[in-house]
């Protein structure tokens, strides 16, 4: 883990209210894992306990810069989506336990339900470039909140499924899951609870990876905050996830966050 103060490169909003932000963190990217996030700190003069938890959403090609994707759901995002190139952002990570990638697996399906894309374009890329297929299903209410076809890694397949139907089919990402079953080796998802839910109701014959966004205060395990029950006992989201197996969880037990301002994604 580090903690460095990371130089901005480039920031855009690429989907409204959805901001894509680059910025110079070689320590921090050499570390990273795809599932993994870092801690940003947003304001100045706030400790620990305001930072705010997002995915590492990529990394450039030379390793040098990491890319978060985050939506503006109250004041700590909204902070960083009015930073501009040149200024810095206080960074703390990679934290947590990523997605795993079986070494046998060559066909893998990504489910992503709206701003649930931010983790899986990494994944995504690592991949790609061990020679995995990958088939990414991108879910959302309307054609306005899909991620931007530019924007993904060349060589993934994408599948888009919207709930009104304005671009795509019509349903969601979770309806997909019967087509593609018996192609794929290795599921995962990322996305709200009900997704998940639905997904553990569903009998699947293949093991699936999901990253569960929890409220956390210190990314560390040490505050409590983000506390789950598993069939393995009480886990802590941010240290011994986020990603965890869809069976293990007890999803009668999670419930969904009351606020989006510190869930992770």
């Amino acid at each position: 883990m580090k903690q460095i103060r990371a130089q901005i490169i480039s920031s855009s909003e690429v989907i409204p209210g959805v901001y894509l932000l680059w910025a110079q963190a070689a320590e921090i990217a050499a570390l990273s894992q795809p599932g993994q996030f870092v801690m940003v700190r947003c304001g100045e003069g706030y400790d620990l306990m305001l930072r705010r938890p997002l995915s590492i959403h990529g990394i450039s090609q030379d390793g040098s810069k990491l890319a978060l994707l985050f939506a503006v759901v109250g004041w700590g995002t909204r902070w960083l989506s009015q930073r501009r190139q040149g200024e810095s952002i206080d960074l703390f990570g990679p934290l947590g336990r990523g997605f795993v990638i079986d070494p046998g697996s060559r066909n893998l399906l990504l489910l992503a339900g709206g701003i649930g894309i931010a983790p899986l374009i990494y994944l995504a890329e690592r991949a790609l470039a061990a020679g995995c297929s990958v088939r990414l299903a991108l879910g959302a209410e309307t054609a306005s909140q899909i991620y931007p076809r530019y924007l993904l890694p060349e060589g993934v397949e994408p599948v888009i499924v919207t709930a009104d139907g304005s671009v795509g089919e019509r349903g969601l990402v979770t309806d997909l899951l019967p087509r593609f079953i018996d192609w794929a080796d290795q599921i995962f998802a990322c996305g709200p609870i009900p997704m998940y839910r639905t997904m553990a109701a569903t009998e699947l014959a293949r093991p699936v990876q999901v990253l569960l966004e929890q409220v956390m205060g210190c990314g560390l395990g040490t505050c409590f905050g983000c506390r789950i029950e598993t069939r393995q006992g009480m886990k802590f989201v941010c240290k011994d996830g986020p990603v965890f197996e869809l069976r293990d969880v007890i999803w009668e037990e999670i419930k969904e966050p009351a606020s989006r301002e510190a869930v992770i994604l």
